[in-house]
């Protein structure tokens, strides 16, 4: 009796690790393909872009890292998409930068 449930405990133990370590490697197998879009990604920005637009995306990338990735994206996108032809420098990445920033609204507020 004791031995029946040692071994029930024994194997529930043991289906509970396989199952996750099968869960680690997958997540490392997607941690992995992820660094490997992102580095794609990089080595296409730095065909596209001149080292101060670079610079740019960069110093915006940490300050606003999520619409930093949405620029990459586009870039890479309108690169393979032949829409880019040569490098893109500093001031033309200023004006695709202004044409994706969304527009402020202003509020006024009057206190009666």
């Amino acid at each position: 009796m004791v031995d029946d449930e040692l071994a029930e405990i024994r194997r529930r133990r043991m289906a509970e690790l396989q199952r996750q370590q099968m869960e680690r490697g997958a997540m490392e197998e997607e941690l992995q393909k992820q660094k490997q879009a992102e580095a794609q990604i990089h080595l296409a920005l730095m065909q596209i872009l001149e080292p101060e637009a670079r610079e740019r995306l960069n110093t915006i990338k940490l300050t606003k890292p999520e619409f930093a990735k949405a620029v990459e994206q586009q870039l890479v996108m309108l690169s393979q998409s032949g829409r880019i032809n040569g490098r893109i420098s500093d001031e033309q990445l200023k004006a695709i930068l202004r044409q994706l920033i969304p527009e402020k609204r202003e509020y006024n507020i009057t206190r009666r």
